[in-house]
This record gives structure tokens, C-alpha cells and sequence, in this order.
């Protein structure tokens, strides 16, 4: 649960950061009066679109399928086997 609160706020920071990183390459620094409010909306905009890309494209197919157990991770003859639905 906390690799996908990280994975999930990573992406949502994701264009800030690339903001902020033209912001100090193009004007030297990164003060708010750069931040337009017509920018931030098209940043959280992206960020929203890239969180919800990244849980449907993370997130979407880790359901077990109706009626399955797990079975653990374990080794069989020195070889890893993962763990998975049966």
C-alpha cells in the first residue's frame, strides 16, 4: 500500500518539478510571482491525468479472479518461485 502512495504521488508531482525546473532555467528562479494561475491549473490538470493513468495502468489488473487462493513466495530446488493466485 505505501508503494502505491509513493508511485502515486511521485507522478503527481512529476510536472511541478518539470515546471519548476524551466522556471529556473529560462527566469533563474523559482518565485511564485512565475507561477501563473493559468500554468498551475494546466499543471494539476496533468497531474490528476497522470495519477489516474498510473492507477489504472499500476493498479488495474491485481485482483485475485473469483474462487482462487494464494500461495506464497517459496523455493523449490534453490529456485525462486513468486508468489501467486491458484
Amino acid at each position: 500500500m505505501l508503494r502505491t502512495i509513493l508511485v502515486e504521488l511521485a507522478l503527481f508531482l512529476t510536472p511541478f518539478v518539470l515546471y519548476a525546473a524551466l522556471l529556473i532555467a529560462t527566469k533563474g528562479s523559482v518565485v511564485p510571482r512565475h507561477w501563473s494561475p493559468r500554468a498551475l491549473v494546466a499543471l494539476v490538470v496533468a497531474a490528476l491525468a497522470l495519477v489516474v493513468a498510473g492507477l489504472l495502468l499500476f493498479e488495474g489488473g491485481r485482483s485475485a479472479p473469483p474462487g482462487s487462493h494464494y500461495v506464497p513466495a517459496q523455493t523449490r530446488d534453490g529456485t525462486f518461485v513468486p508468489g501467486h493466485f491458484e
